[in-house]
């Protein structure tokens, strides 16, 4: 099943990166690059939606809007997607 949160990217002070999604509450991430935030971030919302979905009362948050978010100059906004497989039930 495939998942795309947007996540957000800023550049802090000492050049390297941290980022959001605004979507998925407390899920952020830090980088030394953009390339290596935005692979962290697909870990993060890999490991969140993966723990959401072991709920019993599980309930993923809608996808935001680019235009809805609240954005600091500079920001970038990626939409992060993210593939979980099923394997329940699954014959190899």
């Amino acid at each position: 099943m495939k998942f795309i949160y947007p996540a957000v990217f800023r550049k802090t002070p000492e050049g390297n990166y941290t980022g959001f999604f605004p979507d998925l509450e407390s899920c952020q991430v830090t980088g030394d690059t953009l390339d290596e935030a935005m692979d962290n971030a697909n870990d993060a919302a890999y490991n969140w939606i993966s723990v959401e979905l072991e709920e019993e009362d599980c309930e993923l948050p809608t996808v935001s809007d680019e235009t809805d978010l609240d954005l600091e100059e500079g920001d970038i906004v990626r939409n992060i997607l993210v593939n979980i497989r099923f394997m329940e039930g699954w014959d190899e």
